[in-house]
């Protein structure tokens, strides 16, 4: 059964920097597009960012120029780097395939103070 164990959230101050990691198992992770998603209090999940075992990438509007995602396949690890963040970026931040077909993680909390 695919596992994803996601970590790296934390406090950070507004504009500060800070990198997500998630590590897949019991899924061959080479083989899958992956993407982060974010669920902040009170609203639904969202897709943030989605990058294909190819390697093309995609981001939502809010983040784009901001976060980058990236992937290593050796590790079975997936990355968000989140620079410049904002009030907006406080959420619980998962991982999944892009289509979202595996049972979600914990997550990992991420809170932006100003």
């Amino acid at each position: 059964q695919a596992q994803f164990v996601e970590s790296g959230g934390g406090l950070v101050q507004f504009g500060g920097s800070l990198r997500l990691s998630c590590v897949a198992s019991g899924m061959p992770f080479p083989l899958h597009n992956m993407a982060w998603y974010r669920q902040a209090l009170g609203k639904e999940r969202e897709l943030v960012a989605s990058i294909s075992r190819g390697g093309n990438i995609k981001y939502a509007e809010s983040v784009k120029g901001r976060h980058t995602i990236s992937r290593d396949n050796a590790k079975s690890t997936l990355y968000l780097q989140m620079n410049t963040v904002n009030a907006e970026d406080t959420a619980v931040y998962y991982c999944n395939s892009a289509g979202a077909s595996f049972h979600w993680g914990q997550g990992t909390q991420v809170t932006v103070s100003s």
